[in-house]
């Protein structure tokens, strides 16, 4: 296999030379080309042609926002966004990750340059073989026709209950939405086709650096007739309101009188390897201990398995789940395990994956 060419743009020449030198050293990538700014980066992506381009967000000329919206539309290519960790720069970065980059690495990580080197290799790896199903021409027919709301065959893992079948005491009163790479644009497809008088609460986990998730939640409440908010501890969990589940603390359900709040409580505790906080797995099995055959699980692209022991659970308590199928996930690990595991009682692609919850909670 060659070794994967990429293409380093970030305004500062100490990262473009150390970066470079690291990520070709140690990692044995190709630095394919470098550019100071969006402009000049534009200039050479076609000519070089690289696997990935790293585009940082804050640039002089023409920034990263800018540049990866045009790359988009003339020369399609897997993106990973160097961020800066401020609230502008989480605000972008989002922005970013709906536009169709695949990842990002935030600037400034604890333990200095080799941690974020680390982290930009291993996402380096997973873009060359994402699939560029949001990014605009280039893409292929299949996704293209996916995005204009083309029909394809769901495919049927499980046996969910036909509505007609289903009392008033099963219909879900709680959505969680699971997702991690790709997840941002995703969301952004699923969470405004909900309406705002959507009769069940939702709970969004997306995989995230802490500090990302509140722009995340900003960015979805502006487009959706749906509320979306930043979890925070005592939350009321309604209908009609879509609750985004802050990265690095932990996400719970308690009962409070009648109603169920949020529980967001930090923690400390170091991960296991591959672990994340809020998981995905987690947060649907409190929501499966919490509301039984009420839970709807829905998870969406993502490398990984995170998810598919959640959506056993809802599937144990009697609730319904479904997964993304392989045709518009950017990543198809997480939703690909549920289904392996025989956790997903439907496979749909995203742009049907809203009218079935529609369906589901009617």
């Amino acid at each position: 296999m060659r070794p994967v060419k990429v293409f380093l743009t970030d305004d500062s020449l100490v990262i473009r030379r150390v970066v470079g030198k690291v990520l070709e050293e140690k990692y044995g990538f190709i630095i394919a080309g470098t550019a100071a700014n969006g402009q000049e980066a534009l200039e050479q992506i076609p000519r070089v042609r690289p696997d990935v381009v790293i585009l940082d967000v804050e640039m002089p000329i023409l920034d990263g926002l800018a540049a990866l919206r045009r790359l988009m539309r003339v020369h399609p290519v897997p993106v990973v966004m160097l961020s800066a960790h401020t609230r502008a720069g989480s605000a972008a970065t989002v922005e970013a990750l709906a536009l169709g980059a695949v990842d990002f690495v935030p600037k400034g990580m604890p333990g200095g340059l080799e941690p974020m080197v680390a982290d930009l290799a291993a996402k380096i790896k997973v873009a060359v073989g994402a699939r560029l199903v949001h990014a605009g021409r280039g893409t292929t027919a299949r996704a293209a026709s996916l995005r204009q709301g083309a029909r394809v065959p769901p495919a049927w893992v499980g046996t969910p209950k036909p509505a007609a079948e289903r009392g008033p005491a099963e219909r879900p009163e709680i959505v969680v939405i699971g997702c991690s790479t790709g997840g941002p644009a995703a969301l952004r497809v699923l969470v405004p086709a909900l309406p705002g008088d959507l009769p069940a609460a939702v709970v969004i986990v997306q995989h995230m650096p802490r500090g990302f998730t509140a722009s995340l939640a900003e960015n979805l409440d502006q487009r959706s007739a749906l509320e979306v908010k930043h979890a925070a501890e005592g939350d009321a969990v309604l209908p009609g309101r879509a609750l985004v589940a802050p990265a690095g603390f932990e996400f719970s359900f308690r009962r409070k009188g009648a109603g169920v709040v949020a529980g967001v409580q930090p923690d400390d505790r170091p991960l296991p390897p591959g672990g994340f906080r809020p998981s995905v797995d987690r947060v649907m099995a409190a929501a499966a201990e919490t509301y039984g055959p009420r839970t709807l699980g829905v998870l969406l692209t993502g490398m990984g398995r995170d998810g598919a022991d959640g959506m056993g659970r809802i599937k144990a308590a009697q609730g319904q789940t479904i997964a993304e199928d392989e045709s518009t996930c950017v990543v198809y690990g997480m939703p690909r395990a549920a289904a392996e595991a025989g956790a997903a009682d439907l496979v749909l692609p995203l742009p049907q994956i809203a009218p079935e919850i529609m369906r589901v909670l009617s």
